[in-house]
């Protein structure tokens, strides 16, 4: 079985890969990364560096955590990347970060993170990264 995580370099998908390793590790499942472009745009700040997917390798192979990284480029949403490497891999749990939310914010959720939540064929872990004092 297989832990699927969406990975931003971002301190919501640092937070969701945090929560991600620790699952694999407790679990003694293979964790694959899925970091994409937003909406087909590979030229964001959300597809990682060739430097940061390196570190990130490097750093899941120090844990001696079976991994994969994944970076595909199909144009699709992030969130239908997520789903489609998810029941590619019969996934047993996918793990993604989410944004705090303000007041009226929580009464909408943001979209890439319903679809999964909505249409997930497995459970679906959300986190928050940890909130910082002023």
């Amino acid at each position: 079985m297989t832990i699927v995580v969406g990975y931003l370099p971002t301190p919501e998908g640092l937070a969701a890969l945090d929560a991600a390793i620790a699952e694999a590790t407790s679990r003694g499942r293979k964790l694959v990364v899925v970091n994409t472009g937003e909406s087909g745009d590979y030229s964001t700040s959300h597809f990682a560096s060739a430097q940061e997917i390196d570190t990130l390798d490097t750093q899941l192979e120090e844990l001696g955590l079976a991994h994969e990284v994944r970076q595909p480029t199909s144009g699709r949403s992030v969130a239908d990347e997520l789903l489609s490497v998810a029941e590619e891999l019969d996934a047993e749990l996918v793990v993604i970060g989410v944004r705090r939310r303000s007041p009226l914010g929580k009464l909408i959720l943001g979209s890439t993170a319903q679809e999964v939540l909505l249409s997930a064929a497995c459970p679906v872990l959300a986190v928050k990264p940890p909130r910082r004092d002023p």
